[in-house]
């Protein structure tokens, strides 16, 4: 009587704590119970034959209505299970005089999962014990770290150089005549971009071009300019849009040299004669096109302003500008091209289309670069140049137009 009264007590106090009913001094002694029963278990293996069975799994389930437990106390044989008549008896118990802690029936449990009845031996896993695992290692403070912030780097600088040569010989006896010569150009591009990755663009470029070129049939001069050209680029945008920017543009364009004709005194150009200023407001386009193997900018400028200034009197018609006067002053307006296009690893295009007008008068230039190289260091260069300008003076055979063309080889150098 004594082990049934124990057995109710132990099946009540699950039964509260299942319900959340009970003290928390009871909750603590019931899980101490429990935790002896465990104990129990892990120093004798034979008990777990015993908490595995069918009967001994109730102590431990929510409280629940089993049919069984109504059939064995009408049972007048009894059975041979003694532990099991001793639960089945404290169950019985609870369900007479505290049924309100009853929370499941048997019949809850078939709709979720078959009750299996006929378990007699205990299911036992073989699980590998290994070895206890030490201690896991402290780890050391943080050491101090310094933190270095770098400022960002808006500028980017780039260069371009090449020189090439020319040479021809023709004997004094070939039949189709014609003079042996030499000839070479020098070229260097520099550019210092401003990008803050945001709203604000800054390009500049410098272009530097000296060539030279001999001829015997020339006998004043020894070396006459076949290239000349200093130019200043600079372009400030604002951004518009994902490639658009409003957009100013200043060009600044002279030469360095004389410029000559054969047998000819009478100089054609020289520096600051003439100089040529051109300052533009519009819109350009950052073009990326052909998975960015074609590069380089569209500028459309509706309000530009060209000034003209002639340093030697002599040349002021010939560049557009009033006989005796220095300077001339257009308004009008400007566009400009400048494309790179990679057509492979040794071969490549850039050109250059400009184009300025007055509404009444226009300038149009269009330089074409194509670059082909043999190596890192070596290179072939021809160079097309068309150019129509109806404030000059018209020629007999060309009228406007003018044309100037040469292929060279030589060295190069890229940075």
């Amino acid at each position: 009587m004594k082990k049934n009264y124990l057995l109710t007590a132990w099946l009540s106090m699950g039964a509260l704590i299942a319900n959340a009913q009970a003290p928390q001094g009871v909750v603590e002694q019931y899980v101490d119970s429990l935790n002896t029963c465990i104990e129990q278990v892990a120093n004798d293996s034979t008990n777990v034959d015993k908490l595995s069975s069918y009967a001994n799994y109730r102590l431990f389930a929510s409280p629940t209505f089993y049919h069984s437990v109504a059939q064995n106390n009408f049972n007048l044989n009894g059975t041979s299970d003694k532990e099991a008549e001793e639960i089945d008896a404290a169950l019985m118990n609870i369900y007479l005089n505290h049924p309100e802690l009853v929370t499941n029936s048997e019949e809850q449990l078939r709709q979720v999962s078959a009750v299996n009845e006929d378990l007699t031996s205990p299911i036992v896993h073989n699980v590998d014990l290994v070895s206890q695992a030490g201690v896991a290692p402290q780890e050391a403070a943080d050491a101090p770290v310094d933190l270095v912030v770098e400022k960002p780097k808006f500028w980017t600088f780039k260069g371009d150089y090449y020189l090439q040569f020319l040479q021809n010989y023709i004997s004094s006896n070939w039949y189709k005549g014609g003079e042996s010569n030499y000839a070479m150009v020098a070229s260097a591009t520099l550019e210092a971009n401003y990008d803050d990755k945001g709203k604000w663009k800054w390009d500049n470029k410098l272009e530097m071009k000296l060539g030279f070129q001999t001829s015997k049939a020339d006998s004043i001069h020894k070396l006459k300019t076949s290239e000349d050209l200093l130019r200043l680029t600079s372009k400030l945008g604002l951004q518009a849009s994902k490639n658009w920017y409003y957009t100013l543009n200043v060009i600044a364009q002279t030469q360095f040299m004389r410029g000559f004709k054969n047998n000819d005194d009478f100089t054609y150009s020289d520096f600051t004669s003439p100089f040529k200023l051109n300052v533009s407001l519009g819109m350009s386009y950052k073009v990326e096109w052909f998975n960015k193997k074609l590069t380089g900018n569209i500028l459309l400028s509706p309000f530009a302003y060209n000034f003209v200034y002639v340093d030697r009197l002599a040349l002021a018609t010939k560049n557009g500008l009033k006989e005796g006067h220095h300077t001339l002053h257009d308004f009008g307006s400007t566009f400009e091209i400048n494309l790179n296009w990679a057509f492979s690893d040794n071969i490549s295009w850039k050109t250059r289309m400009y184009g300025f007008t007055t509404y009444s008068r226009a300038e149009f230039e269009w330089e074409n670069e194509f670059t082909f190289k043999f190596n890192k260091y070596i290179s072939s260069k021809l160079f097309l140049y068309p150019r129509f300008d109806d404030n000059t003076i018209r020629h007999e055979d060309h009228g406007y137009w003018q044309f100037k063309e040469y292929f060279s080889l030589g060295f190069n150098y890229t940075f």
